[in-house]
């Protein structure tokens, strides 16, 4: 009875009374549509790279930075540092979207080098560890900043916060499900207010800095702490704040003409951000010293209410905005993942389907979002970077790995961008650092239990991917069924036949 409503459905959607295809009623394929430009409306790409980077990680990573190398010389060369390699690595991943135009991000290359092997246990680790962490993160960040005001003086309850982070991840995931100009739209309305906050803070700097507020940096590489395991572990929160330089390889396929406009988002957003990163921290140091940095409960909470008084709300106003629109480009890219990953048949076949009126991977998001919330019940800022931290780094440097491999195993794919081989090298190697660093001089629990789920993922490719046993099928037809009926979604090829 299911399968006869289904096909009744598709029939109207296909003829219908008059005998109109679809074709006259949506747009002319099932396919995630080419909508992201790089300037034009309706997204920016430019805008996913800077909102999707900046959120709160550069009001919550300083502080961290800093207290690692502990001088404010050090903090700023660790952040532009960072920003470089960043730009390197984007770099590389604009190599790898432009030979294999896939969306997904790292899924593709690692499939196309290693085998499904590598690239199931990313996608794996990616659906039930780093994207819905991360995505918890800033979710936890943007409740601790919208709650701060109405508790003064004191921290807001954990239900409170939980609360509200599980309403931000719902609202995000109704509305990527919903439409991809929606989500367009609101991405860029949030990543315009974030610049304004970033522009308040750097111009009020630059403002203290011409009044002769220097004192703060003078020897201001006295007294810090460099060696191989603080400089490593400064890179590391650094980087949290980077974190979303790969983003627009997750929606290769819905960039329009790639070729150019994905280099030149990675081009201009990445070093934009860079700069805005390092004005930041030099405005917080016109007004804080490095204890006076380090004793701080929330830096930019801080930096406000010496600079902005009486308007000391603007900061946690626009630091929300700042979370939620990283939020929001983190759920935009990440259920693509989740949608090419069902695709290739590594995850529910259910997941790779599409809104039939809204042409969005809608079960794949819904069911990101729902993840994430799971996250949020025990978790807490500082567990879940570190958790998200270590895994990320892994298959950022396999999936660098991949580029070089392939420059000897894939000779005949096009390389419309070609980058020396020396930055996927240097790429490679820092990634392998940052991966041991923290397991060398601070190791934790949470780093084995990361790598032991990681590694059980090949239980789970074995049973459902390459032996393929008839009872997962069995256990899995009926549910994708209800679901296909409940959320009005079908598979791609059914739509385009």
């Amino acid at each position: 009875m299911g399968k006869e409503s289904l096909k009744k459905r598709k029939g109207e959607h296909k003829g219908g009374e008059d005998g109109q295809s679809i074709q006259s009623h949506v747009p002319q394929t099932m396919n995630l549509q080419k909508q992201a430009n790089l300037f034009l409306f309706p997204l920016c790409g430019i805008c996913m790279i800077v909102g999707t980077i900046i959120g709160s990680g550069i009001f919550v990573s300083p502080k961290s930075v800093l207290a690692n190398v502990e001088a404010v010389g050090p903090c700023l060369t660790i952040w532009a540092a960072c920003g470089v390699l960043a730009t390197l690595g984007a770099l590389c991943f604009a190599e790898l979207g432009t030979m294999i135009t896939k969306s997904g991000g790292e899924y593709p290359y690692l499939m196309e080098a290693f085998g499904p092997i590598p690239a199931f246990l990313f996608s794996w680790t990616s659906l039930l560890v780093t994207k819905p962490s991360s995505f918890a993160i800033i979710s936890l960040s943007f409740a601790e900043y919208a709650s701060a005001p109405f508790y003064p003086g004191c921290d807001p309850p954990q239900v409170v916060i939980k609360c509200l982070a599980a309403a931000a991840i719902v609202v995000i995931t109704i509305v990527n499900s919903l439409s991809v100009k929606l989500g367009s739209y609101l991405q860029n309305f949030l990543t315009a207010a974030k610049m304004i906050i970033v522009t308040i803070i750097i111009v009020s700097g630059i403002v203290l800095l011409a009044q002769g507020k220097t004192e703060n940096f003078k020897d201001s590489f006295k007294d810090s702490k460099i060696s191989a395991s603080s400089i490593s572990l400064a890179f590391y929160n650094g980087l949290w704040a980077y974190d979303g330089w790969n983003q627009l390889n997750y929606i290769t396929e819905e960039l329009k003409n790639p070729y150019r406009n994905l280099p030149l988002s990675i081009i201009i957003g990445i070093p934009l951000v860079t700069v805005c990163y390092v004005l930041i921290n030099i405005s917080y140091f016109t007004v804080m010293t490095s204890t006076e940095l380090l004793q701080s409960q929330a830096v930019a909470v801080t930096f406000g209410n010496r600079v902005l008084y009486p308007a000391t709300w603007v900061v946690p106003l626009f630091v929300v905005f700042s979370t939620l629109g990283s939020a929001n480009g983190t759920c935009f890219t990440a259920g693509r993942l989740v949608y090419v990953a069902g695709r290739e048949g590594h995850m529910l076949k259910v997941l790779s389907y599409i809104s039939v009126k809204r042409l969005t991977p809608a079960p794949a998001i819904i069911f990101y979002g729902a993840i994430t919330i799971i996250y949020i019940i025990p978790g807490d800022i500082n567990s879940l970077i570190n958790y998200f931290s270590f895994a990320v780094w892994i298959f950022y440097g396999l999936t660098i790995l991949a580029l070089i491999v392939m420059r000897f195993t894939r000779k005949e794919l096009k390389r419309p961008i070609r980058v020396p081989i020396i930055i996927p090298v240097i790429v490679t190697g820092v990634s392998v650092v940052l991966v041991l660093a923290p397991i060398i001089s601070a190791p934790e629990l949470a780093y084995l239990y990361c790598t032991l789920f990681i590694l059980s993922g090949l239980i789970f490719y074995a049973l459902f991917v390459h032996f393929k046993f008839s009872w997962a099928q069995k256990i899995s037809e009926p549910v994708t069924m209800h679901l296909q009926m409940l959320l009005e979604v079908v598979p791609e090829e059914e739509i385009t036949e």
